[in-house]
């Protein structure tokens, strides 16, 4: 089982539409969305064909609206205890978008920024009956999260914020040329993802998380029939890999990795 504090543990999309949001992402990743029940505060779940679950779904009300939140994925990073990460996180640079909170029958959570700004969730679950971990990070199974990729208002400041709360190891990175470095990410020997310099196109930093799909010409023309649209690709990463970026019916960015 792989160390909680620095793991890629849930994937959440904010949306206004949750019923639209569905029919897209079922369509173009093949995941299956149980609609939000009265118990669950209408809290929907990202679930996959062998029952793996890769997040969650939240709608966003007129309240989250009017104080600026836009639809958006998000991810949560396992830590062993929240309450003790949030004083390191803004020691670190960082800062608590909103504070703890218990989840019923989930765990404890905060949002919070990154030294850049870049959001993310933070979390310490509560294991159900008899154990449990999350599935919602692999680096092979279709329609989890398969790549976590940092676009970094400044790329060394944010090395050292993750590396110092998470323990993260960064191999070598790889030299895009004018781009910049792409820095390659490690949690206990095991590649998650990558930290590079923001795009000028790119409005702030930003976490932007990559679900596997069996094949990503597919996935293309899936989103624009469900009525997305595609910002860049498809394109060939190094490796067997390709993959595609978009932005689904409701405005949230999103990312796909996977075959031709």
């Amino acid at each position: 089982m792989p160390k909680l504090q620095g793991s890629w543990i849930w994937y959440e999309l904010i949306t206004t539409d949750p019923a639209g949001a569905r029919a897209f992402y079922e369509a173009v990743v093949g995941w299956r969305i149980q609609p939000g029940t009265d118990e669950a505060g209408g809290y929907g779940f990202i679930a996959n064909a062998d029952g793996g679950m890769t997040g969650g779904l939240l709608a966003l009300t007129p309240e989250m609206i009017t104080a600026v939140a836009r639809p958006c994925w998000l991810g949560y990073i396992g830590v062993d205890d929240v309450d003790a990460a949030l004083p390191a996180i803004t020691r670190a640079g960082g800062k608590v978008l909103m504070p703890a909170r218990d989840v019923p029958m989930a765990g404890r959570i905060a949002m919070v920024a990154d030294c850049c700004g870049a959001p993310f969730y933070v979390m310490t679950p509560t294991p159900p009956p008899g154990g449990g971990e999350s599935t919602a990070f692999s680096t092979s199974l279709p329609g989890r999260c398969g790549w976590n990729e940092l676009m970094a208002g400044d790329v060394d400041r944010a090395v050292a914020f993750y590396t110092g709360l998470f323990s993260w190891d960064m191999p070598e990175a790889m030299d895009m040329g004018p781009l910049g470095k792409y820095q390659f990410i490690e949690h206990e020997g095991t590649p998650i993802g990558a930290i590079m310099q923001k795009l000028p196109q790119v409005p702030q930093p930003m976490w932007n998380h990559y679900f596997r799909v069996p094949g990503v010409e597919a996935a293309k023309a899936a989103i624009e029939a469900h009525g997305g649209q595609v910002i860049n690709g498809p394109m060939q990463v190094p490796g067997d890999d390709w993959i595609i970026q978009g932005i689904d019916p409701q405005g949230a960015m999103f990312s796909l990795v996977g075959g031709a």
